[in-house]
């Protein structure tokens, strides 16, 4: 995790429409420079946590900081928002524009000096690998090519955060993976990115840390490793006898998987002590793994407990 001050901060940042509470008290950190995944089902209030950290909607209560400028403080908040690039879940060109037409209108857009616009353009096509199909026009790109055409808006001025309102949804496994590399990429260069996603394999495969949010709250936040639970462990030992199974029992839930023995609830600081008790039963240990839910099992789970 990186020293620096926060990327994004919010305090019980809440939005409500009416009697309709979109966003319910959102607390969170986001170090600059991490891969940061915002996780949680439809209707969990993602995409309005998006709108007011960009200025799009204004929050009904609580404060957040986009860069370190406050979202009550217009002025600053619209000097930050010049270093923060945006992919929204749907957008559309014009399809009759090149690639490199759409990227100059918008660094027209951005206020961008045009002496910068070739450089930057030639930059964001590089990144998003379209400099070979810079030329051709849009409409006969494929769902996967305007998705990282949209990165490349998203990346002129290079930007120090990028926010990524679902930019895999709609994509195949080719499309997912390009968008997957691109992330990678943003990454090496410092960049700080916000991935809006309910799709948890790819959060799983890019992001540093990850926040469940349900109901418009952070109800779980970390790192996969803090997030994914070691519920049980798979020891491969040989020569014990039926008989010293009974005595391991204590440990948790036992199944057998061939020389594999799988054992469900056990306490991770309780490990060495099953070694020592397989070891003293007459057994061999060659290897102990631990293994982890799922982040799917995890999500899961935090959605069904009941909260306040």
């Amino acid at each position: 995790m990186s020293d620096a001050a926060p990327a994004i901060r919010t305090e019980e940042l809440a939005k409500r429409y009416g009697k309709i509470t979109a966003l319910a008290g959102l607390t969170m950190s986001i170090p600059a420079g991490d891969v940061f995944g915002f996780l949680g089902p439809n209707g969990a209030g993602k995409t309005t946590a998006v709108k007011l950290l960009l200025g799009l909607a204004k929050p009904t209560s609580g404060e957040g900081w986009v860069l370190g400028a406050p979202l009550s403080d217009r002025a600053a908040h619209r000097r930050a928002r010049a270093d923060v690039g945006y992919l929204p879940e749907l957008f559309r060109y014009q399809p009759w524009l090149s690639a490199r037409e759409v990227l100059r209108v918008h660094c027209e857009l951005i206020g961008l000096d045009r002496a910068r616009w070739d450089a930057e353009i030639k930059d964001a096509l590089g990144i998003v690998g379209l400099a070979e199909r810079a030329d051709d026009r849009v409409g006969g790109y494929s769902k996967g090519m305007q998705q990282r055409l949209g990165l490349g808006v998203a990346l002129l001025g290079r930007p120090a955060l990028v926010l990524l309102d679902e930019p895999t949804s709609a994509l195949d496994p080719v499309g997912r993976h390009d968008v997957r590399e691109v992330i990678r990429a943003l990454k090496a260069r410092g960049t700080t990115v916000f991935l809006n996603s309910h799709l948890l394999t790819e959060v799983e495969q890019v992001c540093d840390r990850v926040a469940i949010v349900d109901k418009g709250r952070v109800i779980q936040v970390g790192t996969l490793d803090e997030l994914l639970r070691a519920d049980a462990v798979r020891v491969r030992a040989t020569g014990i006898a039926n008989g010293g199974y009974d005595g391991l029992r204590s440990f948790g839930e036992l199944q057998h998987e061939g020389e594999w023995l799988v054992i469900r609830g056990i306490a991770q600081d309780r490990v060495p002590d099953l070694v020592r008790a397989i070891v003293e039963r007459g057994g061999r240990v060659y290897a102990v793994e631990p293994r982890h839910e799922s982040l799917e099992d995890r999500f899961l789970s935090l959605l069904e407990k009941p909260r306040p």
